[in-house]
């Protein structure tokens, strides 16, 4: 068998496209290798959220292209999110890559396959409105080994932020169909998978697009949690006015749903909001993220933040350092801004922020971060949690269990034995700023 090396960038998303890829591929003869320098086929499925990660997928693939000049039948791919946005400028800047694959068409690989193997070169970037579920039954997932499946639900978003990229990479909003994830969530758990997560771009929006019935995500979660066996069900990512009560209540009410809610809020500034194009402002958020916090118990809510947009002032950046800190938030991924092509905000150059005072505030928002985890951390110190082991590792001479709480915390254990895969009631007898430490009882 000829073997293939996928270096994955980015979300959730990515790596699931990753998997599905893996799968497709080995049908037509190859295996997955996590040595790059003995595959036959490499592939790079990158990210465009940043600029950085879109340099780093250049970098990779230029060495590559290096390695090729001794080999020349390597095959290069150059796929996700940057493909479906620069598409054959690619092969201006990397004339030896073989095929550019976009977001939009990956169920296209087996067929681009057959095509580079007879020397050609393809670029499969086309957009569509449609998702590719009939496409999908057909091949495996070659899901990595791991407790958690990662299936999506959603495609695509409708929202266009200022700053974010994803409506341009990833299209418009579509659904996919539900029998089409109530198989793909079966299958995963018959291969020994403990904990699905649903994913989207914009995962409660779920449902909407749907014409010919009424059928959202709280009905997904209901169906799936109806499932025979014992496993747990997450959710990411939420826009903050598309979380309704029913999916509270849901979450509350069904036992295998995680008290757990990713809400990204980018800033805590009502003006930088409004400018960012979210819509909902400063209070909005507040009062959604309180009743969550009301309805459900120990739920934990994470969120993303966005330092040095364009035009904010230095009071506009407290409003978000201060709304980190009231809401009690218990984790946020933290970026600073980053003008992507053809967002609106990429436009507004004579509002950048310069460098400096962009990662000054950044280095304030990840010590705010820092103290929030810490003091969400604290409160569970002396309670008993279920975890479920995540994985098994020898750490500085010490043996350690890894695995995550229903509302997502990362707890360590001692453990001479690997529980990978089980459900354990776990005292949790101390933490750290991004972790908890427990014992077995």
């Amino acid at each position: 068998m000829k073997k293939v090396y996928i270096e994955t960038m980015g979300c959730q998303m990515n790596k699931s496209d990753t998997e599905r890829m893996y799968g497709m591929l080995s049908n037509f003869g190859y295996e997955q290798t996590k040595e790059p320098k003995q595959a036959d086929l490499l592939m790079v499925n990158t990210c465009s959220i940043r600029q950085l990660s879109e340099d780093k997928a250049y970098s990779l693939i230029g060495l590559w292209g290096k390695w090729k000049k001794s080999r020349p039948e390597l095959k290069i791919g150059f796929c996700g999110c940057v493909a479906q946005q620069k598409a054959k400028e690619i092969f201006k800047r990397a004339n030896y890559v073989d095929f550019v694959l976009g977001t939009h068409k990956i169920y296209s690989l087996p067929a681009i396959i057959e095509k580079i193997n007879l020397g050609e070169k393809i670029c499969e970037c086309e957009e569509t409105n449609a998702t590719e579920d009939s496409e999908a039954v057909k091949y495996n997932i070659n899901r990595v080994k791991s407790v958690n499946a990662w299936i999506p639900i959603t495609e695509g978003c409708n929202n266009f932020c200022t700053y974010c990229i994803v409506p341009y990479t990833r299209g418009r909003e579509r659904s996919r169909q539900p029998e089409t994830i109530l198989k793909e969530v079966k299958d995963a758990l018959n291969s020994g998978f403990k904990e699905i997560t649903l994913l989207g771009q914009n995962v409660d929006s779920y449902g909407k697009d749907f014409k010919d019935k009424n059928y959202r995500l709280a009905d997904l979660l209901q169906d799936v949690n109806a499932i025979e066996g014992e496993f747990w069900i997450r959710f990411v990512t939420s826009y903050p006015t598309d979380i309704t009560d029913d999916l509270i209540k849901t979450t509350l009410e069904l036992d295998k749903v995680c008290e757990y809610f990713h809400i990204p809020m980018q800033s805590g500034d009502s003006v930088v909001l409004k400018a960012m194009n979210r819509r909902y402002d400063r209070e909005k958020y507040f009062e959604i993220a309180n009743k969550i916090r009301k309805m459900v118990p120990d739920v934990t809510i994470t969120s993303d933040f966005i330092a040095g947009f364009p035009g904010e002032t230095e009071e506009q950046f407290k409003n978000t350092l201060t709304a980190m800190e009231e809401l009690c938030l218990d984790y946020s991924n933290t970026a600073a801004y980053s003008p992507r092509e053809k967002t609106v905000a990429a436009r507004w150059v004579d509002k950048f922020i310069d460098e400096d005072t962009k990662f000054e505030r950044l280095a304030r928002l990840n010590e705010q971060n820092r103290k929030c985890c810490l003091a969400s951390n604290k409160k569970f110190i002396g309670r008993t949690l279920k975890v479920l082991i995540e994985n098994f590792e020898e750490h500085k001479g010490q043996k350690v269990i890894t695995g995550r709480t229903r509302n997502n915390k990362i707890v360590h254990i001692l453990s001479e034995s690997d529980l990978t895969g089980q459900f354990l009631d776990v005292k949790i007898t101390g933490c750290k700023t991004w972790y908890l430490i427990g014992e077995l009882l």
